[in-house]
């Protein structure tokens, strides 16, 4: 599948919409078999979750302004399903539907590492994340982080010369921080830059950890230098878990606060780690793995398609009413609620829609309370 430019278009319209994220995203593919049909239903369907205003639908100007913002800064958007598209990333449940890509797409196709750790790293760590990550590139593994302080750039400065990839957390025009901006510009050279927000977009807090999870996508393996109990690498390596790669640890001095979080992980089972032939010996046999995509391939059409809602609304109402602030397992609201399946995923992509709706890993659900 490749989209054409039209479809591109409506993708980027329907994923920068309000309260449109990549579950909800593929759950409106799939349910109206392209991006424009499901634009049209986003106004009816937020209204029918129990939406007070109407929700924001990117316009086309929106959408045109952003492409042209991106193409003056070298962004391609690669979709995902398209020959392009890092096969990894595209096996996880939660999968960016569009990718922001400056520099190199080969390398995205590569056998790829996460290397991760303490922003406030101390001077060994630094320097043994840069020796592994150029090691790792000698090995024919791309090195993958988030150009964060610390030990991120280490790796990302180990593993220049062979490929790198950067994930940003903002928008590719909006680097962070503002001092890594001169290794963003030489990764961009020489590897790859990918960024699932909008252009212009400045990185929250909450938008670190949507970044971890494209970050450990992306790899066979993740490996963690340094990190406090607390870390937000610890959290790369808990969706690496969740993502079916393997999680290497380094170990540290119990005497430092930055390997708390690194011993931690050894003691729950992480591979230990003190050189590259460590992590290449683990992953060798993984090398060309296929992975399998979630999306069922629906190739987006034009023409948009009939609306169709669940006739008896006293059943939405049952089904919502089940809901409540503690997180439930989508299987057992079909259970309890006695709905077809398709009236209770209908339910919960518009009370989504409607910024009602919480989904959880692991396929559970919750009301915003």
């Amino acid at each position: 599948m490749r989209l054409t430019d039209e479809q591109r278009l409506d993708w980027l319209r329907l994923i920068r919409s309000e309260n449109v994220g990549p579950r909800t995203f593929r759950a409106l593919l799939n349910r109206f078999g392209g991006a424009r049909a499901a634009l049209a239903a986003l106004p009816e369907l937020a209204r029918r979750g129990g939406a007070t205003r109407p929700v924001h639908v990117t316009s086309v100007t929106e959408a045109e302004r952003e492409l042209a913002t991106a193409r003056r800064h070298g962004v391609v958007f690669v979709a995902l399903g398209e020959p392009d598209y890092p096969a990894a990333l595209q096996a996880i449940d939660d999968a960016p539907p569009l990718i922001g890509v400056r520099g190199r797409l080969d390398l995205l196709q590569q056998p790829a590492v996460g290397i991760v750790g303490a922003r406030n790293a101390s001077a060994a760590g630094l320097m043994f994340a840069e020796k592994i990550a150029r090691e790792l590139g000698d090995a024919g593994f791309a090195v993958v982080s988030g150009l964060a302080r610390g030990i991120d750039g280490a790796a990302h400065q180990g593993s220049l010369a062979r490929g790198t990839v950067a994930v940003l957390a903002g928008g590719q025009d909006r680097p962070y921080p503002p001092e890594h901006l001169d290794l963003l510009e030489a990764v961009a050279a020489h590897g790859a830059v990918v960024s699932e927000m909008p252009m212009g977009w400045v990185p929250r807090g909450r938008d670190f950890p949507r970044r971890n999870r494209i970050i450990s996508g992306l790899v066979l393996g993740v490996v963690v230098v340094e990190a406090a109990r607390r870390s937000g690498s610890l959290i790369t390596a808990r969706r690496a878990l969740e993502h079916g790669r393997e999680v290497f640890a380094v170990p540290g001095s119990p005497l430092d606060p930055r390997a708390e979080g690194t011993n931690d992980l050894l003691k729950q089972g992480a591979t230990l780690v003190t050189a590259a032939a460590d992590v290449v010996a683990a992953l060798e046999p993984m090398v060309g793995r296929s992975f399998e995509r979630p999306l069922d391939e629906p190739a987006p059409i034009a023409l948009p398609l009939p609306l169709e809602m669940p006739e008896d609304s006293r059943t939405h109402d049952g089904v919502t009413a089940l809901l409540g602030p503690t997180p439930v397992a989508v299987d057992d609201l079909i259970r309890w609620s006695g709905a077809a399946p398709a009236t209770v995923h209908m339910t919960l992509l518009e009370l989504e829609l409607a910024g009602r709706l919480d989904r959880q890993r692991g396929g559970r659900v919750a009301l915003v309370c």
